[in-house]
């Protein structure tokens, strides 16, 4: 029997380009040594977009769409998503990729190829290898990746596109930090990763909805997921500094009584105001340690406990024949 893989796709007012994308995936399909099917997690879009999204084809029979009750931003509809299809049926393979297009639907393939080449425990994420945005985008993505190589000790070398076996969706529903971002959650989980180099492609439709400030959020969100890792580093660092500035005072202290050499006016004054800076630092960063400890004990979102709590009921039948309708979401009917 063939292994069957279900495509989860998140949504938002971008009908045109999903339905572009399911063509083409549709054409890929055709070739492929499984039976694919497509969920599409409408993220809170208009009654007409969410309408207006595409049903099924010759080669994918089954699309379904899963209405989530607001927009979440498409980090939580993967997480939603997800915990859905953990439900069951489950697929054999479950791909994760981006709704605009910029995940090519040529690399599904060597993707899944990956994948069932596997131990059936290992995630197969797309390693990104070039990009095809603006160079403002382009410059902010390269900032974000130094900023995450200092904070993290680790480069920026997934997104969403990706393949989970069925054994490894069962463990990934139940990591709390792929509510803020799903490959983070995943890599900061230490589930096994093999990476597929691949290049980014171009959106197909529409513009992005993803501003500045959603850019902004998407890194911090990132960054996140890693505050327990953050703020151990940034301790270190202000360790270094402190022994660093009692060793300056220390020798100040000593070249003082010793009277063998003057010592400069300025060099006391400045040894204080470094005292000073680094105990301020020292007590943010006590703060922050106290706030990681604080939210290990608190209680977090676990996508296959509280994912129905974000999901619309299915629309009531409409008297289409062949239109079916399940508690998680509502089947697609052929056009």
């Amino acid at each position: 029997m063939l292994p069957t893989v279900t495509i989860l796709i998140p949504v938002y007012n971008d009908s045109r380009s999903a339905t572009l994308l399911l063509e083409r995936l549709s054409a890929e399909a055709a070739g492929l040594p499984c039976r694919i099917g497509v969920l599409f997690v409408d993220d809170g879009s208009s009654v007409t977009e969410a309408a207006a999204l595409p049903g099924p084809t010759a080669a994918i029979p089954q699309v379904e769409v899963l209405r989530l009750r607001r927009n979440l931003g498409h980090q939580r509809a993967i997480a939603v998503g997800l915990a859905r299809l953990a439900t069951g049926p489950r697929p054999d393979f479950v791909v994760v990729m981006d709704g605009d297009g910029e995940d090519d639907p040529a690399t599904v393939g060597p993707l899944l190829a990956a994948a069932m080449a596997g131990d059936g425990h290992t995630v197969v994420f797309a390693q990104r290898l070039k990009r095809q945005d603006g160079i403002g985008f382009q410059a902010g993505y390269h900032l974000f990746r130094v900023l995450h190589l200092l904070l993290v000790g680790a480069d920026v070398r997934v997104g969403n596109f990706s393949v989970l076996p069925a054994a490894v969706l069962d463990r990934v529903v139940g990591i709390a930090e792929i509510w803020n971002h799903y490959a983070a959650g995943v890599i900061h989980a230490r589930l096994p990763v093999h990476l597929v180099p691949t290049v980014r492609g171009r959106r197909l439709a529409g513009q992005s909805k993803m501003n500045l400030p959603s850019l902004v959020m998407h890194g911090i969100c990132a960054l996140s997921v890693w505050s327990d890792v953050i703020v151990a580093r940034l301790f270190l660092v202000v360790a270094s500094m402190i022994a660093l500035t009692v060793a300056l005072l220390v020798g100040v202290v000593m070249t003082r009584l010793s009277a063998a050499s003057l010592v400069p006016g300025w060099a006391a004054g400045a040894t204080g105001i470094l005292v000073v800076v680094m105990l301020l630092l020292g007590i943010v960063c006590l703060l922050m340690m106290l706030f990681v400890l604080g939210s290990r004990t608190a209680a977090n979102f676990l996508p296959h406990r509280d994912w129905q709590d974000y999901v619309l009921p299915p629309v009531p039948p409409a008297g289409k024949e062949g239109t079916e309708r399940s508690a998680g979401g509502d089947f697609r009917a052929p056009a």
